[in-house]
């Protein structure tokens, strides 16, 4: 697949499809690089074939030649290998345009979604006389990349993505620049002048020349130069605020330290930064700059790490609702989304014009992973969740949320939507969910009537050996999910834990403050009402976490089906090394299986050990 802006593309672009080609560039160079690349199973890829083929050096196959909006002149050459069945974006376009799927690492299951994962090479078949077949990936890649130098077809290298740092701003905020110019000579301003302030304005508005604000301000533009006494004028561009925020994270660590940057011994016993989360964005933003800085105050003796930050972690933004967009023709029939260009609105087929309407939720259905209309499972529609925006009108307001259904069911229902990493659309209705959570959460304490605690329930007795499993097993659960930043897995644990502490007729205290520990990180609101409901004193943000017992989680009993004639008639529990003998009486001995086989003849018992007892009679 070619990128649009490909400087060599006419050459590859035979007569017959100029047109459809020249067109089709004219339409990408409209759209920005997110646009090309948006990610989400539900955008149809988009491109047209040339005309032309390439011939592939390994193994002389004729490959032909697409251009594609999904693929960016500015990555590489602006040309690459498709590789379909290993590459998700190439595996859409190639299902878009029904394009061979060839395997070529085994695992997974290419018909449904590319594999991108670890394998084994596969069909490679002795191409340029190389056995490949059955290796790794990252071993058949050394032989052949090996092979490629020294037969002379190619050198590797390493590609870097990197953009240049626009870094001057036009306007009043920012960090000013210690620059000061003196007959149109830069010149850095002294330390001992340092550092340069912003003036005290009584308007930010603009110069009205494309200038700072601060270039009409006469008196603190001019200046002299330090060394020499002639006239200067200070440099009026400020910085954007990334020369503070770039190395903020060492300021906190000692921010009333007018001499130095830092501290080096506070520097050395709090960094480098465990943990950094940060939107997507930040990657190519903050974090990078960060970074840059970092090394550089490193190369200076500042700090004492090469990198700043030991862990990153990239939160996935929040879409809102998911919107469904079905197309229909001039005589209002809808036609699948698998026959629509979605940028041009004609069908791929006939090129006939559609018309994109919305569609409402109850008007489709899930099939499979794809979306279809009720009326009509044939034809697929578009769904996508977009960015929240004011022009979209899809923008969530959080103080609605609160005022339905309170903060804590909000804060729940953001961690509960999937993992962290994940770009997630908004569902209101999940909220609703995790408020009737945490109604059952208070209902647990608050049993009695009129709100207050029901005695007979909440009390001081000890806990049972099963009610001690049900809570380590969830303090096990939810620290090391809590730790992993796996939020939505830990709610779902004390969720289970509800499930079963509701239906016991004792609720002994010593269970349920642990697991209202637990809970306050998730629902800090309801869990320390319920801290002070169960008579404990101070924050329960300062109580200590759950302290996990192993020995707890060991099960003593195990549950044994009972069947008479191969039918599940009765469960018990037994100890877990209980003999043959003792099981099959606990078995007959059961109430529920006495009735079935009383005046009757056992001709056989079948014990599968720690799992299944059955009595056959006649």
């Amino acid at each position: 697949c070619v990128a649009p802006e490909f400087d060599g593309l006419d050459l590859l672009v035979t007569d017959d499809h100029r047109e459809s080609v020249r067109h089709y560039c004219e339409v990408a160079k409209s759209k920005s690089d997110r646009e090309r690349t948006g990610e989400g199973a539900q955008k149809s890829k988009t491109g047209v074939p040339t005309g032309t083929f390439a011939i592939n050096p390994f193994n002389g196959d004729r490959v032909p030649i697409w251009v594609a909006d999904y693929v960016l002149g500015g990555y590489g050459t602006g040309v690459v290998m498709a590789v379909p069945a290993h590459d998700q974006r190439d595996f859409e376009f190639a299902q878009q345009f029904d394009l061979p799927i060839r395997t070529v690492v085994t695992g997974g299951e290419s018909s449904q979604q590319a594999h991108e994962g670890p394998g084994q090479i596969c069909n490679w078949s002795m191409a340029m006389g190389l056995d490949l077949d059955g290796k790794s990936v990252d071993e058949a890649r050394e032989i052949l990349l090996e092979f490629i130098e020294r037969e002379g077809k190619g050198k590797r290298c390493i590609n870097y993505k990197l953009r240049d740092w626009l870094f001057s701003r036009q306007r009043y905020w920012g960090e000013p620049f210690p620059i000061i110019f003196v007959d149109g000579v830069a010149q850095g301003v002294p330390n001992e002048d340092l550092p340069v302030t912003l003036p005290e304005v009584e308007t930010f508005a603009p110069s009205g020349t494309g200038e700072s604000p601060l270039a009409v301000l006469d008196q603190w533009v001019n200046t002299t130069c330090p060394k020499s006494g002639v006239p200067a004028k200070r440099e009026t561009n400020t910085m954007p605020q990334w020369a503070g925020s770039c190395w903020y994270y060492l300021r906190f660590i000692d921010p009333k330290n007018l001499t130095k940057v830092i501290n080096p011994e506070l520097e050395q016993y709090w960094m480098p930064v465990d943990l950094y989360v940060g939107g997507v964005e930040h990657a190519v933003l903050h974090l990078l700059y960060a970074r840059f800085w970092h090394k550089v105050l490193y190369d200076c003796g500042v700090v004492s790490t090469k990198e700043p930050f030991q862990r990153l972690v990239n939160q996935g933004m929040i879409l809102g609702e998911v919107e469904y967009t079905g197309y229909r023709l001039a005589d209002g029939t809808f036609v699948s989304a698998r026959r629509v260009d979605a940028d041009e609105l004609i069908t791929l087929d006939t090129r006939e014009d559609v018309e994109a309407v919305n569609v409402l939720n109850e008007d489709v259905e899930k099939e499979k992973e794809s979306f279809v209309l009720k009326s009509d499972k044939n034809v697929l529609v578009h769904a996508r969740a977009h960015k929240m925006s004011k022009s979209r009108g899809n923008v969530v307001n959080p103080d609605t949320i609160i005022e339905d259904y309170g903060a804590d069911a909000l804060r729940c229902y953001l961690m509960f939507m999937g993992p962290l990493e994940q770009v997630k659309p908004w569902n209101t209705n999940g909220t609703q969910g995790t408020a009737r959570f945490l109604s059952r959460v208070w209902r647990l304490v608050m049993e009695g009537t009129g709100g207050g605690l029901a005695p007979a329930v909440v009390n001081s007795t000890s806990a049972t050996a099963e009610q001690l499993k049900v809570l380590h097993t969830t303090i096990k659960r939810v620290t090391e999910d809590t730790e992993g930043l796996r939020f939505n897995t830990a709610l779902a644990a004390m969720m289970e834990f509800v499930n079963s502490a509701t239906k016991w007729e004792n609720r002994p205290r010593e269970i349920l403050l642990p697991f209202l520990i637990m809970l306050s990180p998730y629902a800090p609101h309801l869990a320390e009402e319920l801290w002070h409901q169960l008579g404990e004193s101070g924050s329960i943000s300062m109580a200590i976490w759950p302290t996990l017992d192993e020995s707890l989680l060991v099960d003593t009993t195990r549950l044994i089906v009972i069947q008479v004639n191969g039918k599940i008639r009765d469960k018990i529990h037994v100890n877990v090394d209980e003999v043959q003998e003792v099981v099959l009486n606990t078995a007959k001995e059961s109430d529920n299986i006495k009735k079935f086989i009383e005046g009757k003849t056992i001709k056989k018992e079948i014990y599968v050990p720690g799992k299944l007892v059955n009595l056959v009679v006649t």
